[in-house]
This record gives C-alpha cells, sequence and structure tokens, in this order.
C-alpha cells in the first residue's frame, strides 16, 4: 500500500530524514537508499509518495519513495559487482609475493588484514546507525582508515554492503585515499625498505 507524506526533516550530509502523512499516522524514517531518484534531494514540505517497512528492530520506515509528479520504478535487486572481490584478492596476492621475496615482513600484510576487518566492521555499525536514525559514523574517519590501509575492507563494505558506494565526493576522496596508500606502500618496499627492516628488529 503507498502512502502520500511530506518531507518533516532532511539531512543531505546525513542521508536521512522524516516523513509525516498527509491525512494521519505516525511520521517515518527515510534513508537516501529509499529514494527512486537519488539524483534529486528532498527538500522539506516537500510531498513525496511511498510504502511502509520495517527495519531489523521493528520500527517504520519508508520504502520506494517517490517524488510528486514522478514514476515508482521496479528494480531488480542487484547483486554485489564481483571486481572488488577480485581487487582485494589481486592485492592480497602482490603481498604475499612480496613477502615471499623478502620485499616485505610479514607484519605487513597482517596490518592490512587487520585494519581491513576493523573497517569492514565500521562500515557495517555505520550502516545500521544510519538505518536506526543514530549519531554516524564521521565520513573522516571512514577515509582516514582507508588511508592506514584498511582500504580492502572499505572497497568490500562498499560493494557488499551497499554502504557509501553512492556519492561521488566520498568515493573521490576514497580512492584518492587508496592511491596514496599504495605509493607509499610501493616506496617503503623499494627505496625505503630499510624503513620496514628496522620497525622488524
Amino acid at each position: 500500500m503507498l502512502v502520500k507524506g511530506k518531507i518533516t526533516r532532511w539531512d543531505d550530509d546525513k542521508g536521512f530524514g522524516f516523513i509525516q502523512p498527509l491525512l494521519k499516522g505516525e511520521r517515518v524514517f527515510v534513508h537516501i537508499k529509499a529514494l527512486q531518484n537519488r539524483s534529486r534531494r528532498p527538500v522539506i514540505g516537500e510531498v513525496v509518495t511511498y510504502a511502509i517497512g520495517k527495519d531489523e528492530q521493528g520500527r517504520l520506515q519508508a520504502q520506494l519513495v517517490t517524488f510528486a509528479g514522478e514514476k515508482r520504478k521496479i528494480k531488480a535487486a542487484k547483486s554485489a559487482t564481483k571486481w572488488p572481490l577480485y581487487c582485494v584478492l589481486a592485492f592480497a596476492a602482490v603481498l604475499a609475493a612480496a613477502v615471499a621475496t623478502a620485499k616485505l615482513p610479514l607484519y605487513v600484510p597482517l596490518l592490512y588484514a587487520g585494519l581491513s576487518l576493523l573497517t569492514f566492521i565500521t562500515y557495517w555499525l555505520d550502516k545500521r546507525k544510519a538505518q536506526a536514525g543514530r549519531w554516524r559514523t564521521p565520513e573522516s574517519t571512514l577515509q582516514f582508515m582507508a588511508l592506514l590501509g584498511g582500504w580492502p575492507g572499505a572497497l568490500l563494505a562498499q560493494s557488499y554492503l551497499r554502504h557509501k558506494s553512492q556519492k561521488r565526493a566520498f568515493l573521490t576522496v576514497f580512492w584518492f585515499s587508496v592511491l596514496v596508500n599504495l605509493v607509499a606502500l610501493s616506496w617503503l618496499a623499494g627505496q625505503g625498505g630499510q624503513l620496514f627492516q628496522a620497525l622488524a628488529l
């Protein structure tokens, strides 16, 4: 059943807000991913049509949200693409080869693995907070974790959790962080390799 309502609150930085039904009923939480047209941002007071669903905690949540005058799109569920996984596996293979040829100490891939796991969990927790309308993890924290070496976990989270995978500004900074991390790793494994050896002592 579709319901008409008005946007009563919208935080574009956090990507969520609330809708108040036009007739009667309780206001519902709406996440940016529920919008059928993500190229357009909601404006307070704007009329939308939506279906009512529930989150994991049983709270009301708007789904299939369309703006007034737009047709509802029926989208088939998209499965996660495989390239992020292949990218991470290729990077792991490069690290393994570097360790085997003594260009990198063993603790380097272990650090990447640990940071990636921590970053993936942070993305997962941030998505749950977004769905529940709670205070979010700052984007700067997510980007810093990627820069330190957690980017493989972030890449997998973006693909499989469908979190932070649409915002272009965020992705631009993310890929720049990945590039900086890889350049630093290459330098440390090459001309600066003695630093790794010193840290291993």
